[in-house]
């Protein structure tokens, strides 16, 4: 660009209210000014879960304040500001339409362009910004809510070459938590857990891995986590402190076992594209977890290719990889309007076949 670019993002799509400043200079380097993020963990706390609709109330109240937060962080004003950008889905749609509704305030106010962004593409485009990968690149988004091997050709040009046909990893962790009689947020529950664990003292399956392709499954996974537990309750008329911890290294070895074929499968078909610079990306939040980075790595130096984790604060829903989502696609499609839309479904491959069925409201995935 030519000159320099200051955007305000906004994100609130589940359960993080969160606002970020970026600034792009005439170089073209991109600066996180400020990055801020208000969980809700404890509101959700007792109910085992996000609750969509206490979600949606704390990002209506969080969201101006987390956006003075962004930009007294940033030591700059709203009328510095040159673009807003906001998550206009997909996720929690109560939580979208906060963020959306908020963002177009701030746009007429001050009259900056805005827009939306598709908080996949967020996700997605981070290596970008962290580590500056050329395209095209492998890209495993692990998360609450998606699993998904993509293939990022540009901005806005991404193949899916398969994804979860029913839990998402996260979503699959929080469950077990549940089960196990653990605290939300799961991942890092069963995680820690783990540590004390023995992975071959409850065998589970591997599921869809004696079929071909990228597609993964984790809900017949979860459902035997809850039939070695019944069985255990009833030989021990409890849970036992070390079955837990068992029982949790299990399940995350048996998930860990499937993302590494999986990934193993997306690298031989991404090869093909004979990129000049092989790199495989992983981001969302169950990128956080050590034990799934780690294997990735391995995979990855097997193939030759360059693997790229996210810090952990920009791998967990934030409004930074929005802003600079919002930068990358400048140049591919123009400003939004103030009819932009909340969706709380929005395939990043909108050529491929919808993976999860289609509604009223368009492919879930």
């Amino acid at each position: 660009m030519a000159h320099s670019l200051t955007v305000l993002g906004l994100e609130s799509s589940c359960d993080d209210t969160a606002a970020a400043v970026l600034r792009r200079d005439d170089t073209g380097e991109t600066t996180i000014l400020s990055s801020v993020v208000h969980g809700q963990s404890s509101l959700h706390a007792d109910f085992g879960g996000v609750v969509p609709e206490i979600a949606a109330r704390a990002h209506a109240e969080m969201l101006d304040i987390c956006v003075e937060e962004a930009l007294t962080q940033a030591n700059t004003s709203l009328h510095d500001v040159d673009a807003i950008a906001v998550t206009s889905g997909p996720g929690l749609i109560g939580g979208v339409v906060s963020g959306v509704m908020c963002a177009k305030g701030l746009s007429a106010a001050i009259g900056a362009p805005l827009y939306g962004v598709n908080h996949l593409a967020g996700h997605a485009l981070t290596p970008r910004m962290t580590d500056d990968v050329s395209y095209p690149y492998l890209m495993l988004l692990v998360s609450g809510g998606h699993c998904q091997f993509l293939i990022a050709h540009g901005p806005d040009a991404f193949q899916r070459l398969g994804g979860t046909i029913d839990d998402a990893p996260g979503e699959a962790f929080d469950k077990v938590a549940r089960l196990v009689g653990l605290p939300q947020p799961g991942g890092p529950s069963v995680e820690h857990a783990a540590l004390s664990g023995d992975p071959l003292n409850f065998p589970l399956p591997r599921p869809l891995l004696d079929r071909p392709g990228c597609d993964l499954s984790f809900s017949g996974l979860k459902t035997a986590v809850l039939r070695t537990r019944d069985r255990i309750i009833e030989e021990h008329d409890g849970l036992p402190e070390q079955a837990r911890a068992d029982l949790c290294a299990g399940f995350q070895a048996a998930v860990v076992d499937v993302l590494s074929e999986k990934t193993r499968r997306a690298l031989g078909t991404y090869l093909q594209n004979n990129p000049s610079k092989p790199t495989l990306c992983v981001a969302g939040g169950v990128a956080a977890n050590k034990a799934i980075r780690s294997e990735l790595e391995t995979v990855s130096k097997a193939f030759g290719a360059q693997f790229v984790a996210p810090p952990i604060a920009l791998c967990t829903d934030n409004a930074a990889m929005i802003a600079f989502a919002a930068i990358e696609q400048m140049g591919v499609h123009p400003a939004d309007d103030l009819t932009l839309s909340a969706r709380p479904r929005w395939p990043l491959d909108q050529t491929s076949p919808a993976m999860l069925g289609s509604g009223k409201k368009g492919a879930k995935a």
